[in-house]
C-alpha cells in the first residue's frame, strides 16, 4: 500500500505513522509517502484523517506501478532526459571493459565525433571465471572521469559489489546494476541514498515481478531516477549468448512507470546479430540503447566476440532514425 500524507503533519508525526504501518517514509515536495507491504489493505481512521489518498496494490510492484503514476518517471542523464513528456531514445555506447587509457580515449573521441553524449566502460568486472580480466577498478573510474572532463561526456559504469559501490557513485554519472548484482541489497540501499540515475539490469533468470521488485529497494529510500535494463534471459538455446525478451519489455512498457534501456550486445552475445536485433530495440519505443563498441574487439579483454569496430557501429546508427522516427521517437 502507498499512502500520501499532508506536508503540514511534519516528519516526526508522519515518522510515527511509518513505525506504525512498518512503512519506509518518503518526503516529496507537497507531501509525505509511506510505503508499506501490499499485505496491508486498510488503514485505521487515526491515519485517514491526515491522509491525501491511498493506493492498493495486489502486489509489492508499487512506486513502479503505472497504476500509481500513469506516466513513465522522467530521468536526467547530464543534458539529456529520457521518460516522461520526452519522446528519447538515448544511446549509450563503448567498450565493455575499461582496459587501457588509450583504449578509452579513443573511444571517448569516437562518441563525441558522432555527437553521442554517454559514454559505458566496465572497471569492476563480474566475470565468471576467477581466471578472467577483472577490470582496472579505482584507475579504471579515474580514468573514465578524466575523459568525462575532456570530452563531457557522462559516465556510466558497473557496481560488481557492496565493497566499491560508493567509488562508483562518487565516479559515476549513472550508475549501473549488473544482472549478477541486482539482488544485492547493500547495493540497492546504498543506491537508494543518492539522487544519480541507477540503471537495473535484469538478471538472466528473473521473472519481470522480482526485475521490477529490485527498482522499489530504490526507490522506496527516494531516488526516483531508476531506469530498467532488459539483456536478455537464459532459455534453451544455445546458439545464441541469451535470448532477449522483447515480450517482457512488453510488459514493463505497460504496466511499470520505468524508463527502459535494451543491451542487445549482451543478449546476442555475437557482433554479427547485433544491428538487427537493435533495430528490433528500436522499434519497440524504447527510452535508451546499451550498446558495446571496441576500438579494435579482437583484442579486448571481456566480451570480444560481441563488440562492435568503429565502422559497424557507425553503419549501425546511421539506420536507427527512420526507425525511431516511425514509432515517434528520436535519437540521442
Amino acid at each position: 500500500m502507498i499512502i500520501h500524507f499532508k506536508k503540514e503533519i511534519g516528519s516526526e508525526k508522519a515518522n510515527q505513522y511509518g513505525e506504525q504501518l512498518a512503512a519506509f517514509i518518503i518526503e516529496k515536495d507537497d507531501k509525505f509517502v509511506a510505503v508499506t507491504s501490499s499485505n496491508v489493505k486498510e488503514i485505521d481512521s487515526s491515519l485517514a484523517a491526515d491522509s491525501l489518498e491511498s493506493f492498493v496494490f495486489e502486489n509489492d510492484l508499487q512506486l513502479s506501478a503505472r497504476s500509481y503514476m500513469n506516466h513513465t518517471r522522467e530521468v536526467r542523464i547530464g543534458n539529456i532526459t529520457i521518460g516522461g513528456k520526452t519522446n528519447n531514445t538515448l544511446v549509450i555506447a563503448g567498450p565493455c571493459s575499461v582496459e587501457s587509457e588509450e583504449q578509452i580515449r579513443q573511444s571517448s573521441a569516437f562518441l563525441k565525433e558522432l555527437n553521442l553524449t554517454t559514454l559505458r566502460g566496465g572497471c569492476y568486472k563480474p566475470r565468471t571465471s576467477p581466471y578472467s580480466f577483472q577490470g582496472l577498478g579505482l584507475e579504471g573510474l579515474k580514468l573514465l572521469k578524466k575523459m568525462k572532463d575532456e570530452y563531457g561526456l557522462n559516465i556510466i559504469t558497473e557496481v560488481r559489489d557492496a565493497t566499491h559501490v560508493h567509488e562508483v557513485i562518487e565516479y559515476s554519472d549513472v550508475i549501473q546494476i549488473g544482472a549478477k548484482a541486482m539482488y544485492d541489497q547493500g547495493i540497492l540501499r546504498a543506491c537508494a541514498k543518492t539522487q544519480k540515475p541507477v540503471l537495473i539490469k535484469r538478471g538472466f533468470g528473473t521473472t519481470l515481478q522480482e526485475f521490477a521488485q529490485c527498482a522499489e529497494f530504490v526507490l522506496s529510500g527516494g531516488n526516483d531516477n531508476v531506469i530498467l535494463c532488459e539483456r536478455g534471459i537464459r532459455t534453451f538455446e544455445t546458439k545464441t549468448r541469451f535470448t532477449l525478451d522483447l515480450c517482457g519489455v512488453a510488459f514493463l512498457k505497460q504496466y511499470t512507470n520505468l524508463p527502459l534501456i535494451l543491451d542487445p550486445s549482451h543478449a546476442m552475445g555475437h557482433a554479427y546479430g547485433v544491428p538487427d536485433l537493435t533495430r528490433a530495440c528500436v522499434a519497440m519505443g524504447i527510452d535508451g540503447l546499451l550498446i558495446e563498441v571496441h576500438p579494435n574487439p579482437k583484442v579486448a579483454k571481456s566480451d570480444a566476440t560481441q563488440q562492435l569496430d568503429r565502422q559497424e557501429f557507425k553503419e549501425l546508427l546511421s539506420t536507427l532514425s527512420p526507425i525511431a522516427a516511425s514509432v515517434g521517437r528520436k535519437i540521442v
